[in-house]
Order: C-alpha cells, then structure tokens, then sequence
C-alpha cells in the first residue's frame, strides 16, 4: 500500500463535504476515498490553514505526473461546477486527491484499478 502524504483541511471545508457525502445516497469507491480522506486530515480553523494548501474555492495547479500535462482547475463543490468553467469537482478522483495537499506534494492514488499520480504545483485564493 502506498503512503500517502500529510494533508490539511479546513474545518469549514470538512464540515461541508461531511455534510455532502451525508447527503449522496451513493457508496462508490471515491465517497469512500473522501470520507478516509477527512478522517486522517489534520483539521484547522479557516483562518489558519496555509497558503500552500489545496482547498475549496483554491486555484490549483497540478501535473499527472504519468503524462506530464499539467492542468489549472478551481476546487469546487459538486453543485459549483456551472458557475466555473475551469472548475473540478472535489467528487473526482483528481479533485479529491488534491484536497489539503500542500504545494510540492504528490500523491498516488489507485482508482478503478488504474494509478492516478499527481503533484501540486500552485495554490491561489482569490
């Protein structure tokens, strides 16, 4: 199994995807992905989290580190997508791995049998 790196996660933030996957009627293999994801963050006040650190409402920049492409997405919830057209939703095996990474850090994660390895490159919060 691989170790994944540390991650930090607003309380604000872990309130509302608790409150998310409360309501999604769905036991697929990202929900559950999430859920262990908050359960290991290391939880802060909103006004404490760092500014390296991928959040909700975050500008992030990040590469597949198999195909070198490197994308720049907002972190968003769900129900957020429509008013972002470069958003990505934290229900997405990349959305979610982004969550409470902090700038240098990969992770590699295994989602329907295929390896998704990415690395953080930027944050931004407008």
């Amino acid at each position: 199994m691989t170790t994944l790196p540390p991650i930090t996660v607003s309380q604000l933030d872990r309130d509302r995807l608790y409150a998310l996957l409360e309501r999604l009627d769905d036991e697929s293999e990202q929900i559950e992905f999430l859920y262990r994801e908050l359960e290991r963050a290391t939880v802060v006040a909103p006004d404490m989290l760092p500014a390296n650190v991928a959040s909700l409402g975050s500008k992030l920049t990040f590469r597949n580190e198999d195909t070198g492409k490197e994308h720049v997405r907002i972190l968003v919830m769900p129900r957020e997508l429509e008013h972002y057209p470069d958003g990505i939703s934290i229900l997405t095996p990349a959305g979610a791995a982004m969550l409470g990474l902090e700038i240098g850090a990969s992770i590699l994660w295994h989602h329907r049998g295929k390896p998704l390895n990415l690395t953080l490159l930027a944050v931004s919060r407008s």
